[in-house]
């Protein structure tokens, strides 16, 4: 389905037809859209109302120019469709670059949130800190194929192969990585603005509650999880670490993964 708002046509659908909503904000930039999340939160959907999102100049929603993309922008977005589709008090689940979106929704529209799930993702890009991740886990060799692939310079298909293995015991198969809807004009854009994202003045401004959700084993989240939880104000923010799961944890712990989530939004 396709709905105008703010300017641009953002495709969505809906899985479930009862409890709370909770939108689903998917990772990139440029590389992703919703497709990665199914099959496998629809084991929510007895419990609640899925939203699959695909953000603006991502998957099926319409393309702009690049350089008018930003974050804020997609984070507008959430909230200007879940008024559209008359949702109240959604809660908002934004996985990698997801997060970063919805550290935003939350932060611009205090409140407007029933609850915000922060799915291994960070406020603040550091590269060093990133490459330092992936070579604690794989080795100083793929720390700086990492560092390579996240400063936008050119890796080739087997040395980024390498990289994604590092993800964590399970990542999104072939079959699932090709249904997406990819956007490269986007992702040279996208890239420097992820090269620049510092959020963390943006967390004191979340008045919803949030879960942190990560995995012991995601190259990415050896210590943004604790600035996160530093960030939020006191009383706001709720850790949860998944022993054994890396960046995609639903893949490596399902149970636990979305038995927290099922917790955090119905309780």
């Amino acid at each position: 389905m396709q709905l105008e708002v703010n300017g641009t046509s953002l495709w969505y659908d809906v899985e479930g037809s009862t409890g709370p909503t909770l939108i689903l904000i998917h990772g990139g930039p440029a590389s992703y859209d919703h497709s990665y999340f199914r099959p496998w939160f629809s084991r929510l959907a007895d419990r609640m109302r899925i939203v699959y999102l695909d953000l603006r100049d991502h998957g099926r929603s319409a393309r702009g120019d690049p350089a008018r993309w930003s974050f804020e922008a997609c984070a507008d977005d959430v909230r200007a469709l879940a008024d559209a589709l008359a949702i109240e008090r959604p809660f908002a689940l934004g996985h990698s670059m997801g997060g970063f979106i919805a550290i935003l929704y939350g932060a611009r529209h205090p409140g407007h949130a029933a609850g915000l799930i922060l799915s291994s993702t960070f406020a603040r890009f550091d590269l060093d800190r990133l490459a330092g991740g992936f070579g604690k886990v794989a080795g100083a060799d793929v720390g700086e194929l990492a560092r390579r692939s996240y400063s936008v310079d050119d890796v080739t298909d087997e040395e980024w192969a390498r990289v994604f293995e590092a993800f964590g015991p399970n990542r999104p198969s072939p079959e699932a990585l090709a249904r997406r809807v990819q956007n490269p004009a986007l992702a040279p854009y996208g890239g420097r603005l992820l090269q620049r994202l510092d959020l963390l003045d943006q967390l004191p401004r979340i008045a919803s509650p949030t879960l942190v959700s990560v995995g012991d084993l995601d190259p990415l989240m050896f210590e943004p999880s604790g600035e996160l939880m530093t960030g939020l104000s006191p009383g706001i923010g709720q850790l949860d670490v998944i022993q054994g799961a890396g960046h995609f944890a639903w893949l490596d712990d399902p149970d636990r993964y979305f038995g927290s989530i099922e917790d955090f939004v119905t309780c």
